[in-house]
């Protein structure tokens, strides 16, 4: 098998790449957003205190959403999100409907993994900071909102773009329910020329400067908040 370049690098296939990375990077960001607006509300769930039956109740469903979507397989949720779920649902057409349910699906999956490092970066901060906030009559929420995630954020944007970071990677999967994703098409470049050296190098190659581009900006942020905390 030899590496031929004119596979990928003709007007027609590299235009179809471009446009499948591009969808591979949409359902990365708003994956990632369902995955930070869904898993700091777990989150919150978790850490207030267990007072009334409500907070009981919010932080066992809470509990059951994290396990669940951290103790069964990516590729098994997906599955059951478009074969299941979403069976009978059109959004506008089959594809959209595929692309929805992914950002849907990774989302949500997402979301259980975001909760818990927000979590932790929630009971980083020191219990005095919530006294405070409540001795000078802020309610349990506004002091949430106000005083401890601010303080917390530093310790949880990492493990964020660490998310980040896997989520472009995990996007591969969603060719299972037909998402015309990166990696999607580039299988079907090594069925239809028969080489599979070249396409699979090229997706390892722009998948590694994905990661490389992401991972020196979350150096730098890293860098900053470091610098703000010497100060």
């Amino acid at each position: 098998m030899k590496l031929d370049l004119s596979i990928i690098f003709n007007a027609k296939t590299f235009k179809m790449l471009a446009e499948a990375y591009g969808w591979t990077i949409f359902i990365t960001v708003f994956a990632l957003l369902i995955g930070i607006i869904l898993g700091t509300l777990l989150a919150v769930c978790r850490v207030i205190p267990q007072t009334n039956i409500v907070s009981k109740a919010l932080n066992k469903i809470a509990g059951a959403y994290i396990s669940i979507f951290r103790g069964t397989p990516l590729m098994v949720q997906l599955f059951i999100f478009s074969f299941v779920i979403f069976a009978n649902v059109i959004f506008i057409n089959s594809k959209v409907s595929a692309y929805l349910i992914a950002v849907i699906g990774f989302g949500l999956n997402s979301a259980a993994y975001v909760s818990e490092n927000i979590r932790a970066g929630i009971l980083s901060i020191d219990k005095g900071q919530m006294e405070a906030g409540r001795a000078l009559g802020l309610s349990y929420g506004k002091t949430m909102w106000n005083v401890i995630l601010p303080q917390a954020a530093k310790n949880i944007i990492p493990p964020l773009g660490n998310e980040a970071i896997t989520l472009v990677k995990d996007t591969s999967v969603a060719l299972i329910i037909g998402v015309n994703e990166f990696f999607y098409v580039i299988k079907g470049l090594t069925a239809s020329t028969y080489n599979v050296l070249t396409p699979y190098l090229f997706a390892a190659v722009v998948y590694y400067i994905t990661v490389a581009i992401m991972s020196f900006g979350l150096n730098k942020l890293e860098k900053r908040l470091r610098r703000s905390d010497a100060r």
